[in-house]
Formats: structure tokens, C-alpha cells, sequence
């Protein structure tokens, strides 16, 4: 029997709820389909930091390299700067091993009314692919004469061709294998250096894909558009800050950040991918035990699919397509008065029967 080895950090608040939520998922799986799943649970988190000064300890990195993949819950903490949280633990993991596309299906379950007057599941079905390791997230920058009236904060965007021509070729390759219309996001009428050169490498990546249909969009644009005509967008691609911003609006297409699964993946495998569900730490419901876990267990097939179990990974979709439609158990972000545990079991039920 095969086993897959996971490195878990349930990290802050919520996180802590809906990761083994998650895990229950995974191992009914593989009891079902005949794999195992092994896990090493690593406390690294705001708590952490608070205790130690630090997000994780300087050979986390060398830690995490020999496991199959990465389980993230939420980073978060109102005594911990968001800054010093993000760069000191996702951004440094994503960063340090290059997982470069992130990858966020916006999909409004049947059985979830939508927000949009008359839309339904066959309206919202967007797969999102963010670069994910440069961009307005480079890092690049410094403030002089900080705290004084003279104070100067510069933030530069950093853009590689080789960058960018590999998010654009993966992004071309998922349209090309769902419904061959891609949309690529920009802002080049006003960035016109790096947003011009996102653009040139779009149309000639586009030129190996005749098969698929490219629409060019500025930010602003493609915001308005995904509210009016949701139905208009399969695969869309675009900068760290541009798809982070419209993501989290796809989260509110598809009616709750509870349901926001990712991945962040390393399409050549040479190190192991990072799966997280992105509605952050929550730490206003955290300890209640009323977090939706929908992300996490759609984040968990998501995991699957990667690993290359991919029935079992369709069936746990399955299972909570089953639950979201049966609408016996919800989480009060659906309207429910269900507990975390109550619908990671009823995932369980669903994919036992």
C-alpha cells in the first residue's frame, strides 16, 4: 500500500478547527482507495513567533523538503504585524521553493444560492492562476527617514520573463484542457513596464495555442466583469497582487471564503507543493467550533489530485458536493447552526456510502 508522508501546520485560529477536519477527509479516502496518509504535525505560527521570536526555525525549510506535501490551515494573529506572519512563514515556503502557480477553483456549489440575482453553479466556474513568487510580492524595497514628516516607502514590482512566460504556459494548459477560453488580467494601460512586458510574453506564449481563445483584460475591468458576467470566464490568469484581490471577489462568487480552496505548486515536483484553505485565521469565531471546513476538504482533494490520487480525489469533491447539496449540515457562513465537526463527519458518511 502506497503512503504519502504530510507535513501539517495548522497554524493560527481557525486553522486549527478545519485542518483535522481536513485529515479525517484524507484518511477515509485512503481507506477507501487503499493508500495511507502519514502526518508530522509542526506547531509554526503567530504562537510560535510569540514564544520565539521567529515564524519557524531557521532548518524549517530543510525539514519540509523530503515530505510528499505541505497541509497550511491560516496564519494570523492581531498581536503579530501581517507582514512579519506572511514573510516569515507562507511567503518564505512559497518563495524558497519555488511554488510558483497558485491555483484557486471559484465554483458556486449546487445547493448555495448565489449571491448574484439569478446565477447558478453553471454560471460560476472559474479556475484562478496567480504567479505566485514575484510580481508586487518581490519584496524589493526599503523606507528611509522612517519615522519622521520626510519618511520615503518605496515597494518595486519585480517581473521576469522566464516568470512569467511559465505561469502564462500553465495557465494556457489547464484552459486547454477545460473549456479553451483563457483570460489574462493586466493593468498596461498604466503600468507600462512591467504590465507591457506581462502582455508581449501573453501573445507569444499564445501563439503555441491556437486552440484557445485569449481575452486581454485590465484589472479594474475584469473585476466589473466577473460580477456582471461570471459565465464569461474559464481559466484567468494574472500578477500576485492582480489575482490575490480578484480571488478573494470569486470567493464571494461562489458565497462564502469558507469554500476558498488553493494550491501552491511546484509543476516540476522538485519540491513538495503547499495546500491551503485561504480564509485566513478568523480570530473573531476562532474556539467556537463553528468554521466552515469546506475549504480545508476541498483543499484536501485538491492535495490528491496532486499526489496523483485522482479518483479518490474526485470522490471526496463528490462527498462534499453531496453535503453542500443536501444542506443538512452547514456552518453559520451558509446560514447553518452546524459545527466544524459536524460537517467534516458528514464529509466522512458521504464518502464512506
Amino acid at each position: 500500500m502506497k503512503r504519502y508522508r504530510l507535513a501539517v501546520i495548522p497554524g493560527d485560529g481557525i486553522g486549527r478547527e478545519v485542518i483535522p477536519e481536513g485529515i479525517k477527509v484524507l484518511q477515509a479516502a485512503g481507506r477507501r482507495f487503499n493508500f495511507g496518509i502519514d502526518t508530522v504535525e509542526f506547531p509554526w505560527s503567530c504562537a510560535y513567533y510569540l514564544q520565539h521570536g521567529e515564524m519557524m526555525p531557521a532548518d524549517g525549510l530543510a525539514t519540509l523538503r523530503d515530505f510528499a506535501a505541505i497541509y497550511l490551515g491560516a496564519i494570523g494573529d492581531p498581536r503579530v504585524p501581517d507582514h512579519v506572519s506572511l514573510w516569515g512563514l507562507l511567503l518564505r515556503i512559497r518563495k524558497a521553493f519555488d511554488l510558483y502557480a497558485n491555483v484557486r477553483p471559484i465554483r458556486l456549489l449546487e445547493g448555495i444560492a448565489s449571491p448574484l440575482a439569478g446565477r447558478t453553479p453553471a454560471d460560476v466556474d472559474i479556475l484562478f492562476v496567480r504567479e505566485n513568487t514575484e510580481g508586487e510580492y518581490s519584496g524589493l524595497g526599503g523606507r528611509l527617514n522612517a519615522g519622521t514628516p520626510h519618511e520615503v516607502a518605496l515597494q518595486t514590482t519585480a517581473f521576469t520573463h522566464r516568470a512569467t512566460k511559465r505561469i502564462l504556459t500553465y495557465a494556457f494548459d489547464a484552459a486547454r484542457a477545460r473549456r479553451k477560453r483563457l483570460a489574462h488580467v493586466t493593468k498596461s494601460n498604466a503600468l507600462q513596464y512591467t504590465a507591457v512586458m506581462w502582455d508581449e510574453v501573453a501573445e507569444d506564449v499564445a501563439r503555441d495555442y491556437p486552440d484557445v481563445q485569449v481575452r486581454k483584460l485590465h484589472v479594474d475591468a475584469a473585476a466589473y466583469q466577473m460580477v456582471l458576467h461570471p459565465d464569461w470566464f474559464d481559466v484567468m490568469v494574472g500578477s500576485n497582487l492582480f489575482a490575490d484581490i480578484l480571488t478573494d471577489l470569486g470567493a464571494a462568487l461562489q458565497g462564502s471564503l469558507g469554500l476558498a480552496a488553493s494550491a501552491n505548486l511546484d509543476p516540476t515536483r522538485a519540491a513538495p507543493s503547499m495546500f491551503e484553505p485561504v480564509h485566513g485565521s478568523a480570530p473573531d469565531i476562532a474556539g467556537k467550533g463553528i468554521a466552515n471546513p469546506m475549504a480545508a476538504i476541498w483543499t484536501a482533494s485538491m492535495m490528491l489530485e496532486h499526489l496523483g490520487e485522482t479518483v479518490a480525489a474526485a470522490a471526496v469533491f463528490d462527498a462534499l458536493r453531496q453535503v453542500v447539496r443536501s444542506a443538512e449540515v452547514r456552518t453559520p457562513d451558509l446560514g447553518g447552526r452546524g459545527t466544524t465537526t459536524q460537517v467534516g463527519d458528514a464529509v466522512v458518511e458521504a464518502l464512506r456510502a
